[in-house]
């Protein structure tokens, strides 16, 4: 199979049978072998009954429904791993994207070598204020925060190897960072193109101004992880060295002054440099401890996994003997 199009939605019934017959157009075009991945996520109107009648019409289309709204990121998760095409296209399934650039994503992927290609809307269609605005400020930190030179780290378009899908986990709000989350895996091939922005047709936008708040703080999250998921005593450690020795001067000082400065000074406790002293002294204990018991955890999450692999290996080496 050439191409799997993965489509995650929400309530979006007045678009589908478009959106369908627009991609199958394209797959016919240009001779693709293809999957059509409809991922319902607990749309509340009439999107699942399109969604099968469509599969009933066309064996390409595929569909997963979720009983609830779980959101993006775990509809796309939920997509990646039930993909079976040599390369992934990610798109909205409102019609602001455009099927017509899939074959161009493919051939980037396919030919070009591209591990995974983002698209990136040059000429909006959205809110200048509400949307636009918002998405350069985002996208801005979102450059200077993973080192990956993206313009539109948002964009639902999105091109990938299939390796990269099945070796990611998108979970969270996660969606809006594929691109660092597969950087971070390991697939530093990513480039971009630029792709037609439509104006939406039906319905409205699902998206609110409270989804920049959380790509802030995943994106805060996901830089953290990234710097120092595998060594976290290079934060916590770094840190709670600094407080302890912080504390620790000031231990020293008060120390001096009380016995040879000001022997006839008031109690040692009464003073505000005591309580600094403490509280630096234990913020910093706790901080190290913090990043030991950190540095433990990773290290026994590696010794099981590599215990598992040698398990596998046992495993598969006991049926070759047992089939020889």
């Amino acid at each position: 199979m050439n191409l799997s199009i993965v489509i995650p939605l929400l309530n979006e019934e007045e678009s589908l049978k478009e959106l369908h017959d627009w991609i199958v157009s394209v797959m016919q075009s240009n001779h693709f072998l293809y999957e059509i991945l409809f991922i319902d996520d607990g749309s509340t109107d009439s999107s699942w009954e399109v969604i099968s009648k469509l599969a009933e019409e066309n064996e390409s289309v595929k569909g997963i429904r979720f009983q609830r709204n779980f959101g993006k990121s775990q509809a796309l998760h939920a997509g990646f791993k039930a993909v079976q095409g040599d390369v992934i296209i990610t798109m909205d399934a409102d019609l602001q994207d455009n099927p017509d650039e899939i074959p161009e994503l493919y051939k980037m992927i396919h030919e070009e070598g591209y591990d995974l290609v983002s698209g990136w809307k040059k000429k909006r269609y959205d809110s200048v204020l509400f949307k636009n605005m918002p998405s350069k400020l985002f996208n801005w930190a979102a450059r200077r925060t993973s080192g990956v030179k993206l313009h539109d780290f948002n964009c639902g378009l999105k091109a990938f190897n299939k390796s990269v899908v099945k070796n990611i986990e998108v979970s969270g709000e996660m969606h809006r960072y594929i691109p660092v989350l597969a950087k971070n895996a390991g697939f530093s091939n990513i480039g971009e193109k630029v792709v037609q922005h439509q104006a939406r047709k039906y319905g409205k936008t699902k998206f609110g101004m409270e989804r920049f708040t959380n790509g802030f703080l995943d994106l805060i999250t996901i830089w953290f992880v990234s710097k120092f998921g595998k060594q976290p005593m290079h934060l916590f450690g770094a840190w709670g060295v600094i407080m302890f020795m912080i504390g620790f001067a000031f231990t020293i000082y008060i120390g001096i002054d009380k016995y040879f400065v000001h022997t006839t000074a008031r109690l040692i406790t009464d003073r505000p440099q005591f309580f600094i002293a403490l509280t630096a002294m234990l913020i910093g204990s706790q901080l190290f401890l913090a990043g030991f018991l950190g540095e433990m955890i990773i290290r026994t999450k590696k010794n099981e996994a590599r215990y598992s692999v040698s398990e596998l290996k046992n495993i598969a080496d006991k049926k070759k003997e047992y089939s020889d």
